[in-house]
């Protein structure tokens, strides 16, 4: 047994799901009955660690996910750590080439979360041997292992290998300050629990007020029902918050672009500090006309994303005015790094999508290493926070008066309780199993 340097003997699979459909928790005009799910992975080594990660999803099509990670652990299992860990951008690259199954993407999809939930996991396993939670063990890598870890591949017209190097270097400078402003200040949040879609005009009225005396400042409003609806909605959360607090909406691509254009300018009564999603996450040129036709409007998206080839062309093509990068969406850890450092070089402002199963408790650590290592400012910066499953977590985000603070536990915060898998997992754990007995019965 190696605890410095495990090998990974075993790599276990877990389809989990959770009834949030139930409670309209996560509803939006386009996903309207999710159950917030995971296809979960575990990596088992010869020592005492393991590493977790996962991928998120929303119940149906999750053991399609589950399936793409089995397939793609031959490429780790067998490998000491510290094979994949000094040279990352190589195994990651190795994870996205396999020749024949590369196609069923290639770099989006299903294949694409599944490459994310092992990468991340390993990361997590990587942070456990080093001691270290995963903000801080990227925080201590160096300028030349932040690059190694990055493949570089079709996105070296926009940022190359040469230009994120001095982007780290100049930030390394001051970031003991900056870490110290961090651990004793935290990170600003955004609130969306207070207004999914299912809810009721009164639930969101008194969420809404809940949360302004619990300390938010930060909130956001799902749309894209009727245009008389979404109004009267953002109203009743303007009344509850007032105009000193920021308000976004967010119509998870449920128009068209001239659509999204006259909604918007419809909505822009409300002050929105961003909009959200408002049409196909694929359309590039169409995300920059609606920033065009809607200004002041600042329109966000990347939730969606496939790749950092997507992100890469919307900040190119001046589409967007906030990047909303994913946690497991691209390809992990390592593809959110280059997603990172190109927004520093356009200049736009990086605000992480979150909620869902994990992504709170992954994307804390993503926008520390922005603020610590390359943006090197928390200002126009945000973190999505949805209330919801932390509870299942071996590490759950601490969320106060609507500030991140980070976790100081080794790791990715993605280990989900041995209980929780052994409850939620699809269709054989506890929970499903006495849901399939009731609808028989």
């Amino acid at each position: 047994m190696n605890v410095s340097d495990p090998r990974i003997t075993q790599v276990h699979t877990i389809d989990l799901r959770f009834p949030t459909s139930k409670y309209s928790i996560g509803s939006d005009a386009v996903n309207k009955d999710p159950d917030y799910s995971a296809a979960y992975c575990i990596l088992e080594t010869d020592s005492d660690l393991c590493g977790h990660g996962l991928t998120f999803t929303l119940g149906r099509g999750t053991e399609l996910c589950v399936m793409a990670i089995e397939y793609l652990s031959r490429f780790v299992v067998g490998r000491r750590l510290s094979e994949i860990t000094e040279n990352f951008a190589a195994f990651s690259r190795q994870l996205l080439e396999d020749s024949q199954f590369r196609w069923l993407g290639p770099e989006k999809g299903v294949i694409h979360l599944a490459a994310a939930a092992l990468i991340n996991a390993v990361w997590d396993l990587y942070a456990k041997v080093e001691g270290k939670p995963l903000w801080l063990l990227l925080a201590d890598m160096t300028p030349a292992q932040i690059v190694s870890a990055i493949d570089f591949r079709y996105i070296d017209d926009a940022l190359s290998p040469n230009e994120a190097l001095e982007i780290l270097y100049a930030a390394k400078q001051a970031m003991p300050d900056r870490l110290k402003l961090l651990r004793a200040e935290g990170y600003q949040a955004y609130t969306t629990s207070v207004g999914w879609f299912g809810f009721s005009d009164e639930k969101i009225r008194r969420l809404a007020q809940e949360a302004l005396a619990d300390g938010w400042t930060y909130f956001k409003l799902k749309v894209g029902g009727e245009p008389g609806d979404d109004l009267r909605r953002g109203r009743i959360v303007r009344e509850a918050i007032g105009w000193d607090n920021r308000l976004m909406i967010d119509a998870n691509q449920k128009w068209g672009v001239e659509e999204s254009i006259v909604r918007i300018r419809a909505l822009q009564e409300l002050q929105p500090w961003w909009m959200e999603e408002p049409t196909s996450p694929d359309d590039i040129l169409g995300h920059a006309r609606i920033r065009r036709e809607t200004k002041p409007t600042r329109i966000a998206t990347g939730e969606h994303c496939h790749n950092k080839v997507m992100f890469k062309q919307l900040m190119q093509a001046q589409a967007i005015d906030v990047c909303q990068i994913d946690s497991c969406r691209v390809a992990g850890v390592n593809e959110n790094l280059a997603i990172i450092l190109m927004a520093k070089k356009f200049g736009i402002p990086v605000c992480p999508h979150a909620g869902g199963v994990g992504l709170c408790e992954y994307v804390q650590h993503l926008s520390a290493f922005d603020f610590l290592y390359v943006s090197g400012t928390m200002q126009e910066r945000v973190i999505e926070f949805v209330d919801h499953l932390h509870e299942h977590f071996v590490t759950p985000v601490d969320v106060r008066r609507g500030r991140y603070y980070m976790p100081e536990t080794p790791g990715y915060s993605i280990e989900i309780k041995p209980d929780s898998l052994q409850t939620y997992a699809f269709p054989h754990g506890t929970y499903w199993s006495e849901e399939l007995a009731g609808h028989l019965a």
